[in-house]
């Protein structure tokens, strides 16, 4: 099938592109500057794009990202520290992000005869992330059907619904994706900081699928505690 992947340029859109090249027919990398911070991971969309062979899309919605206002992805606030599984990472939601991108996607996989669209989301974004629920994922392809009617028949196609970070980061090193060109790290230093939630959760994934972690990080060392009181706490 004809695919067209959604991909940030982090580690679980990278996996996608990969799998999505190796197992269909990858047609195009399609990424969004929405005002973000760590735009670094559109420059790693950006090489994957050239090193697949496909097109790359970078869609400016960064005048919609402004109106989003509150998020610390977006707006002049502090992104915290800590793990994913902590309610303080809520502050990291942009309203309907996701599903505005897939609107967008979804234009224009159909303006291009593409069979799918590809997001990267997984299990571990559930409990932070309402848009990257298994519940808005149905109720999404069931609106796309809908409004596509007639027009083109495009599925949503989200291999990672019910994996975990450590699964992809398994399946990624099966594909030989090359995770130092990759980028997570919500805060856009010079390299990732090791404290963000998506910092602590790539630390977390490499350990558990048993992988060397190829990033470099500010702090190295303090996903372990944070982990270890989130594992304490039944989190």
């Amino acid at each position: 099938m004809k695919t067209a992947v959604i991909c940030s340029g982090g580690l679980d859109s990278i996996t996608l592109a990969y799998k999505t090249a190796k197992q269909r027919t990858l047609t195009r990398l399609i990424s969004f500057d929405y005002g973000q911070r760590h735009k670094k991971e559109l420059k790693c969309a950006a090489h994957h794009a050239r090193a697949l062979g496909v097109p790359h899309h970078i869609i400016d919605i960064s005048a919609v990202g402004a109106a989003l206002t509150g998020s610390a992805l977006t707006d002049d606030v502090t992104v915290p520290d800590g793990h994913y599984a902590e309610n303080s990472m809520k502050i990291t939601i942009v309203p309907n992000r996701n599903a505005i991108m897939l609107t967008i996607a979804y234009g224009i996989a159909s303006a291009n005869k593409d069979d799918a669209v590809a997001t990267a989301v997984h299990g571990g974004d559930h409990f932070i992330y309402p848009d990257c629920r298994p519940s808005f994922i149905k109720a999404f392809a069931a609106m796309q059907n809908e409004a596509l009617a007639g027009v083109s028949n495009i599925e949503l196609y989200t291999p990672f619904l019910d994996k975990t970070k450590a699964d992809i980061v398994a399946e990624g090193t099966r594909l030989g994706v090359p995770f130092i060109e990759t980028w997570s790290c919500y805060k856009g230093g010079k390299i990732h900081c090791g404290r963000c939630g998506t910092c602590v959760e790539r630390q977390e994934a490499f350990n558990i699928a048993g992988i060397n972690d190829p990033t470099g990080y500010e702090d190295p060392d303090f996903w372990i505690e944070t982990c270890r009181i989130k594992k304490e706490s039944g989190a």
